[in-house]
């Protein structure tokens, strides 16, 4: 390994994501010839590729914005970073930083390193003990955009228990995913799928979700609770109705014919119930992100039995998950690899997360690329899962083919120990 490799070139170049919607292809070229590459979505909450704040891809709209930031990257990043130490990812990442974080960048960065090494990304940036698969964690059923038409929860989840061999569990998830659809047209359902690849189907509550998703499990062969379990992304602050202290069940209103409201007590209970009617094993985003006493309650009653993943309570933050972990509230971190400012950043919250007993979820945009780096972080920092999209889209198998070549380079140093067993 070299102790020290310049960066010679940065690029950033406009092309198209999985919709054809312009995206962000970074590059970073060190003077061995060794080229990093990422891929970012426009229009993903968090996704940056290398600007400020006010050029956020997050923030941008249409190619205007997106050609502002790629700007941004050639003329501003580009002359600051040329000549750096590629390996010194610390001092590059401080760099971006002081410029409002450049997250795109910062991968294509390490991206090049490994590359240098001749050296796996998942190596490179976990080092030898990095030989633990996540566990596939699948949107089946997703919630639509209109009330009248939609689940309120936001997603209905499976994941593979039994699983000696990562493959295994894929295949599992897939006769599950197909099974969803048959179901669905047989009782005339709608199998329309969204940006996620999980069906939207017109369903009364979370309970008949939860159901039919069961039922499919069944269906494919596998034991609910026993070879596949639920989870829900519950979404709840977009739910949540601060003037009135509660949370509204627009869907389920719609469907009953009267108004469904419920108070952090009551989503609380409700949530419970639900995990002691259905094999639940993972609760995402259960409450309003700013509850932090709901929160603690939450853990207090499900925390020993169900993951509770803080999405949009710790948003990839130091400060936040430092917050949760005082306040008891959660015991799951989600690292949404646009959500940070750099790759530093995201290292070191899964490093405190795994120092104070929280695990950690690995997942992506909502409107994603084929880019893989995401899987290969999911390795790196000992993922329990990896939360992608359905089986449905080059975007999301990219990166589930990307964890199979792992698993495959790994040999018999490859684990997929699963905490649900």
């Amino acid at each position: 390994m070299y102790n020290d490799m310049p960066v010679v070139d940065v690029y950033a170049q406009e092309v198209l994501d999985s919709r054809g919607i312009p995206a962000a292809k970074i590059e970073v070229m060190t003077e061995d010839g060794s080229i990093g590459r990422v891929v970012l979505p426009q229009g993903a909450p968090g996704c940056r590729c290398g600007a400020n704040a006010s050029t956020e891809l997050g923030a941008c709209s249409g190619e205007q914005g997106l050609s502002d930031v790629c700007h941004f990257v050639n003329s501003v990043l580009a002359g600051e970073l040329i000549g750096e130490n590629v390996y010194e990812q610390a001092a590059i990442d401080r760099i971006l930083s002081h410029h409002g974080g450049g997250y795109g960048v910062s991968l294509a960065l390490a991206a090049a390193a490994a590359k240098t090494c001749n050296q796996p990304l998942y190596r490179y940036l976990g080092g030898m003990i990095a030989c633990c698969l996540p566990s596939p964690m699948m949107g089946i059923l997703t919630r639509g955009n209109h009330a009248a038409e939609a689940m309120d929860f936001q997603e209905i989840l499976i994941m593979p228990v039994r699983m000696r061999l990562l493959g295994q569990g894929l295949r599992m998830c897939v006769r599950v995913y197909e099974e969803t659809e048959n179901i669905l047209r047989e009782r005339k359902l709608s199998a329309v799928v969204g940006e996620n690849g999980g069906f939207l189907p017109a369903l009364a509550d979370a309970g008949e979700a939860l159901a039919l998703v069961t039922e499919a499990i069944e269906r494919a062969g596998g034991h609910p609770g026993e070879d596949v379990v639920l989870g829900i992304n519950a979404a709840a602050g977009r739910m949540y109705e601060k003037s009135l202290d509660c949370y509204v069940f627009a869907g389920e209103s719609a469907a009953s014919g009267r108004e469904i409201r419920r108070s952090r007590e009551e989503m609380i209970a409700y949530l419970e119930e639900l995990c002691q009617t259905y094999p639940i094993r993972v609760l995402e985003d259960a409450l309003e992100e700013n509850d932090w006493d709901g929160w603690s309650k939450l853990t207090e009653h499900l925390g020993g039995r169900v993951e509770l993943v803080g999405g949009d309570l710790f948003h990839t933050d130091r400060k936040r998950l430092a917050q949760g972990i005082r306040s008891g509230a959660g015991n799951a971190i989600r690292l949404n690899a646009g959500e940070a400012g750099t790759l530093t950043d995201v290292l070191a919250l899964a490093e405190l997360a795994r120092k104070n007993g929280y695990r950690t979820v690995v997942s992506c945009c909502p409107r994603e690329t084929e880019d893989t780096f995401a899987a290969d972080l999911a390795v790196a920092v000992g993922a329990v899962q990896f939360q992608g999209g359905a089986p449905h889209g080059a975007e999301w198998t990219a990166k589930y083919n990307r964890l199979l070549c792992i698993e495959d380079s790994l040999g018999l140093a490859a684990s997929c120990e699963n905490q649900f067993r």
